[in-house]
């Protein structure tokens, strides 16, 4: 029984992956045919750096509409993370780098975890933030969250980062219920030449990157990099180390090519390897690799159509919890269309396919072990231009079919009207909905009967209702300004209903929770001189949640999914002097978390850098600079701490 069990699932597997092999390949073939690509990627730091904030707030994002459109005109509220924001910030991954993000929660748990919401519901399984790397999503099903230990590339490739607060369901589809984060890195043509990176601390103990980009052929680049970083430990409340040190190495390539008739296409892939420390027998083991190709044309009619597909496969060994592998297959097809001079139509399909296969232990039991599951999602969009150039209506909805609650439906409308070319008011009202994972419906803890813990069918799809609205200006040739205000409301949230009250235990997941959140979010951007920059942001946040009527809901459980401050604010100066050094300083403030043991906290960071020559930058960095150590978030059993830390940094481009 074992071994048919066994060569089934591997058989299921193989498919899968040869389905996804040729998936890729249909893609590759298919840019042979005329087009080009949808949104263009940022000018380079060096242009950016000499550009006004007027040519900034027209960069053009992609995010929120699913085309190209101009930053400061998105009915929306989006945020830009560039390169060189990345680089003068001197982030050393992706969650350290949403930081930049005003409009996010950004809270480091330990040395590898953290926990990445906006607009409330933030936890350590945050399920309501849909985020993508250059068009893959990265979202596990098994909790519909995000690890973010595993999430990494070389940030020195990161063309830019749109962060948008707010539902994007209409266009990303299911979990985009309080936002989406996309990173897209630059093309191959943007990453030539060579470029070395080694830095070292007493946290980020060691790292060192490589690349090499070149062109191959006419309109053929390439660029291939690898990886490796070790991490330390962070602390526990006694001082003592929190045994949860970890190392990991990645590589990767993207091939960027335009045939002769001008049709440009891309084909990427990475893989990574790594062992995360915990308290218990083992270390976690994690490995993994992704590979996805696109391409876009230009038709007749004023069209734009663009495919995309990956492969992905996933795998994560926790010792005494569980072992899971996972293949992902994704298509995604959209096209663009001009109709007439006042409207512009975007729509698109998609199907996904994941196999699941989970290895139980005596402590945890996904059951069924290994399981199959499909999406399969149509969405269309309208922009309506009603005043040219000056009020722009734009409706669509996404509908989506999945196999744990069949249909679902997922409709926004929005409105923005420029009153003058620097100004922009916006307002929106949407659907979004947060689809049951593996475990809401089939996590029983013991493995075996009497569970204590058991999922089921009575967990439904979470379901958001949003209204916000927004005012964006350009204050004269050096200052911007953005606000935005929301009110959500929840229902069918995630709970956990005891099967035998008064009795705490057993308890089966549910969805008798409902909840309610309201805040703004203020952000500015003020160049004070060419060399000189400020940036500020604001956020302030109430969330509430309650059982729904009738419900028996476990006391505690409404704490669990909500850990939010009640506001944080944040300040950064960039400033350049002597030709060849930079000076980057940041200040932070986040409140308590009234339902944690996490008081609220202030902390600097401070970043020195110095270019002696061209293609030579040495930096040193001082990060959470005001205590000795400090918590941000708390996970059951007991609160991390993060100690302060030094990282000094070469990088080398030739």
């Amino acid at each position: 029984m074992v071994n048919a069990t066994t060569t089934a699932v591997s058989t299921r597997r193989n498919r899968l992956r040869a389905a996804g092999a040729l998936a890729i390949l249909w893609v590759c073939a298919a840019a042979v045919l005329p087009g080009q690509t949808l949104g263009p990627p940022l000018p380079s730091p060096a242009t950016l750096k000499k550009m006004s904030l007027e040519q900034l707030m027209d960069l053009r994002v992609t995010s929120v509409s699913k085309r190209p459109e101009k930053l400061s005109e998105a009915a929306s509220a989006i945020q830009v993370i560039t390169g060189d924001d990345l680089r003068r910030a001197g982030a050393t991954s992706l969650p350290e780098a949403l930081r930049l993000a005003t409009n996010l929660e950004v809270a480091q748990i330990d040395s590898r975890q953290w926990a990445i919401t906006a607009r409330g519901f933030n936890n350590v399984f945050a399920d309501k933030m849909l985020v993508l790397i250059d068009g893959r999503s990265v979202y596990t099903p098994l909790y519909a969250g995000v690890y973010w230990d595993v999430q990494d590339t070389m940030l020195e490739d990161v063309d830019r980062i749109e962060v948008i607060s707010g539902p994007g369901a209409t266009q990303w589809g299911a979990n985009a219920v309080n936002g989406v984060i996309n990173v897209a890195t630059k093309s191959a043509k943007d990453t030539q030449g060579s470029l070395l990176v080694a830095g070292a601390g007493n946290q980020e103990r060691s790292s060192a990157a490589a690349r090499l980009g070149a062109k191959v052929a006419p309109n053929l680049y390439y660029r291939v990099y690898a990886k490796y970083f070790d991490r330390g430990d962070s602390m526990r409340a006694s001082g003592r180390n929190a045994n949860d040190a970890w190392h990991m190495g990645q590589a990767g390539f993207r091939l960027d090519g335009e045939t002769p008739a001008g049709a440009p296409f891309t084909l990427q892939g990475d893989g990574y390897n790594g062992s995360l420390g915990q308290v218990g027998p083992d270390n976690i083991r994690v490995n993994g690799a992704n590979l996805l190709g696109r391409w876009s044309r230009q038709s007749e009619g004023n069209a734009e159509t663009k495919l995309q597909a990956y492969v992905d496969h996933t795998h994560r060994r926790i010792p005494s919890s569980f072992t899971q592998d996972l293949d992902t297959v994704d298509l995604d097809f959209q096209q663009l269309r001009q109709i007439g001079s006042r409207h512009d139509l975007v729509w698109g399909l998609g199907y996904r396919r994941v196999q699941d296969d989970v290895i139980n232990t005596p402590a945890n039991a996904f059951l069924p072990p290994s399981v199959a599951r499909q999406w399969f999602s149509a969405f269309v969009q309208d922009e309506i231009s009603l005043s040219k150039d000056r009020l722009h209506l734009t409706l669509g909805t996404k509908i989506e079919h999945h196999d744990y609650t069949g249909f679902e439906f997922e409709p926004s409308s929005r409105l923005a009207w420029s009153p003058a070319p620097s100004q922009t008011i916006w307002a929106a009202v949407s659907r979004a909905v947060r689809t049951p994972s593996r475990i809401d419906r089939d996590l029983f803890s013991p493995a075996i009967p009497p569970y204590r813990v058991a999922g089921g069918e009575k967990v439904v799809s979470e379901k958001l209702i949003a209204g916000e609205a927004g005012y964006r200006v350009r204050v004269g040739p050096g200052l911007a300004l953005s606000v935005a205000a929301f009110l959500n409301r929840y229902d069918d949230l995630r709970s956990l209903e005891p099967l035998s009250p008064p009795n705490a235990f057993p308890v089966e997941a549910s969805s008798d929770l409902r909840g309610r959140s309201a805040g703004a979010e203020i952000s500015a951007d003020w160049h004070v001189f060419p060399v000189w920059q400020l940036q500020a942001g604001w956020t302030e946040l109430r969330v509430h949640s309650e059982p729904t009527p009738g419900a028996g809901v476990v006391r505690g459980t409404r704490d669990s999914i909500a850990r939010d401050p009640n506001h944080q604010f944040s300040v950064r100066s960039r400033l350049e002097f002597a030709h060849a050094w930079e000076l980057d300083l940041s200040l932070r403030h986040v409140a308590t978390i009234s339902t944690q043991n996490v008081p609220g906290y202030t902390e600097g960071d401070v970043r020195l850098g110095w270019r002696p020559k061209p293609g030579w930058e040495i930096s040193l960095l001082g990060r959470n600079l005001l205590h000795k150590r400090h918590a941000e978030f708390y996970t059951p059993g007991s609160r991390r701490e993060l100690p302060r830390s030094i990282y000094g940094k070469f990088t080398w481009r030739y």
